[in-house]
């Protein structure tokens, strides 16, 4: 019998064509295993993004066999993202994810000086959850919930919901371009001392705020939003905001709602919240799209944002752990 051996190391040219089976593999598993809300990228596609150094592609060779492989990005935040560890089979998982890891750890020693890494571990490579705090991962719980359009039950929640009537101080408004520093303000104050800070640091300034509120509202995250996004004004002055964007096909989702702590408390939030879905919905109404579902995050144990989303109707659907390495760990 062959004793297996094992090397890792970046997909090359030289790789590609034994690389495809292994890949397509991953597509098969893309969403049923790993909750992945659209297909990933087709091979030819996955190819040419390494080619342009888009994203880096760690092989696991398995008697010069590829097995395994691991995927991250260094360029699209102040983050490594690493974005999926997958395995051909199921022997030896462990084995096979602690190589590529050690591999990717060494090869990000220098970004790591002033990155952090995040790893979202959906659907089984949560299994990878308890070993991966070997290497200095934290974890974080999150978890996605849903408003299903054709969930009669939410639809009867949301149209029931009881809200205390605002003060007349108070008037929820849709988006304006005039907002945005108020916004970066706003979601700043609510996020930087929030577990979202620890795995993804541009929370914790208002510049790194400022780029995450940009790429939302630029289209980098998904086509925003803008009239159902929703503006919380107290006096004139915004105080509050809940955005709204397409992540992909007929998927909606709200990445971020954030109100002044001294706002907060009154029911306020449940209302913006209901108006971003009625805007959704009425817009489906109309005609001028169609949705099969809205989502959001948020951490497993953060009890005040699970009853917000639930007031209006979301449910949960599936948890997951979030692996972040802070920076010099």
């Amino acid at each position: 019998m062959q004793e297996t051996t094992y090397q890792v190391e970046f997909l090359q040219q030289d790789k590609y064509r034994l690389f495809r089976g292994l890949y397509m593999d991953f597509i098969a598993h893309a969403i049923s295993d790993y909750h992945f809300e659209l297909q990933p990228l087709t091979y030819d596609e996955f190819i040419d993004a390494v080619s342009k150094d888009l994203i880096r592609c760690v092989v696991l060779l398995e008697n010069m066999i590829p097995t395994a492989f691991l995927v991250y990005c260094t360029a699209t935040s102040e983050s490594v993202e690493l974005n999926v560890i997958h395995c051909l089979g199921n022997e030896d998982l462990v084995v096979k994810r602690n190589n590529l890891m050690k591999f990717f750890m060494e090869q990000t020693a220098e970004i790591r000086k002033n990155s952090v890494v995040c790893y979202p571990m959906l659907g089984t490579q949560g299994a990878y959850a308890p070993d991966i705090t070997h290497f200095g991962f934290n974890l974080i719980g999150l978890i996605v919930l849903r408003f299903l359009m054709s969930d009669s039950l939410s639809t009867m929640i949301l149209d029931n919901i009881e809200t205390q009537e605002m003060e007349s101080k108070y008037k929820i408004v849709s988006w304006n371009d005039s907002y945005f520093d108020n916004a970066v303000d706003i979601i700043n104050a609510t996020f930087q001392n929030t577990s979202d800070a620890l795995f993804d640091t541009r929370f914790a300034s208002v510049e790194g705020t400022r780029d995450i509120i940009d790429k939302i509202v630029n289209n980098i995250y998904g086509e925003f939003l803008p009239d159902a996004t929703k503006v919380l004004l107290c006096d004139g002055k915004p105080v509050g905001i809940a955005f709204a964007n397409v992540t992909g096909g007929k998927i909606a989702n709200i990445p971020l709602v954030g109100v002044l702590e001294e706002h907060r408390g009154t029911g306020l939030s449940v209302q913006m919240l209901k108006q971003v879905m009625k805007s959704i919905i009425d817009g489906m109404r109309s005609g001028k799209r169609q949705f099969t579902e809205v989502n959001v995050t948020t951490e497993t144990d953060n009890y005040g944002a699970l009853r917000m989303y639930r007031a209006v109707g979301f449910r949960e659907d599936y948890s997951y752990a979030q692996a972040y390495l802070p920076v010099n760990a």
